[in-house]
């Protein structure tokens, strides 16, 4: 190679010392999935107390990449470990009911099992909900990088820093975007190609909430885009297939799309119907 080539290479990894690897953080999320369900597991164990060994060996690894990581958290690499490992009993709550609402709203799943072994919309969520505690430790890119690694397998794109309820139901899942200031209640069932977005992309406006809200027991069907910061679904809504919506809506709507135009339901007040133009 060219000396002026090789030597500005040798700059750049002077200037990244600490850069833990993508893999390296891939491996710590399999690591830690695997510990919360044996489904992910590689090794086995023969006593609690091996198991109890196995954990210090994962916070040695979580404080290894802390260390290695250019964008620390302000506080003490010692005390985010420890408050991760402290929130993993309430990451695997949340995932258990996860994967129940999962095999609640989808016929096609057998067991539980199979949710958890098999479906994109649990792992994502597993990636999703560990990368958040890292992310609400004020650990930056170490989450984004669990994140992209989730997205890049499932196609399902979740921003560690959004706000998501208890049972979250992906189905498919596959082109699903949840933004970074996203808000999502309980029970909401989300089903592929899914975009909870920004109507502005304009760097000034990162400190605002550009994402939508979605409340509690939201449906939302193949295809829909949902834009905005003020956007609001409220709860108990059902959004149709392929609508875009940027204006909120009320409780227990139903927005269904069969063309161009939006209007309200005679019948219903809270139909929203998009059909033709002049229907």
């Amino acid at each position: 190679m060219h000396e002026e080539f090789v030597q500005s290479l040798y700059t750049k990894h002077q200037e990244c010392p600490r850069c833990p690897a993508p893999s390296e953080v891939q491996n710590f999320f399999v690591d830690i999935l695997g510990l919360l369900f044996p489904d992910y597991c590689t090794r086995e164990f023969d006593s609690a107390e091996d198991l109890d060994r196995y954990v210090t060996d994962l916070k040695e690894e979580l404080k290894v990449l802390l260390t290695r990581n250019a964008k620390q958290s302000p506080a003490p690499i010692a005390e985010v470990v420890e408050h991760f490992f402290s929130q993993l009993p309430e990451v695997l709550n949340r995932l258990e009911d996860d994967a129940t609402a999962i095999f609640d709203g989808d016929p096609a799943a057998k067991s539980r099992p199979e949710v958890i072994r098999t479906y994109p919309g649990f792992y994502a969520m597993a990636a999703y909900r560990i990368a958040h505690v890292l992310h609400g430790e004020s650990v930056r890119i170490i989450p984004r990088m669990i994140a992209e690694q989730a997205h890049a397998k499932t196609g399902i794109d979740i921003h560690p820093a959004a706000t998501v309820g208890e049972r979250l139901c992906i189905d498919h899942g596959t082109g699903v975007v949840i933004g970074e200031t996203s808000v999502i209640g309980n029970d909401v069932k989300i089903y592929q190609g899914v975009t909870l977005g920004a109507l502005s992309v304009k760097k000034e406006d990162a400190e605002r909430k550009r994402h939508p809200t979605i409340g509690d027991r939201v449906v939302l069907y193949a295809g829909a885009t949902i834009l905005g910061g003020e956007t609001v679904i409220s709860h108990d809504s059902i959004i149709g297939g392929n609508v875009w919506i940027t204006k909120s809506v009320a409780p227990g709507s139903k927005v269904y799309y069969q063309a161009n135009l939006y209007h309200a339901s005679d019948d219903d007040p809270n139909l929203v119907i998009f059909t033709k133009a002049g229907k």
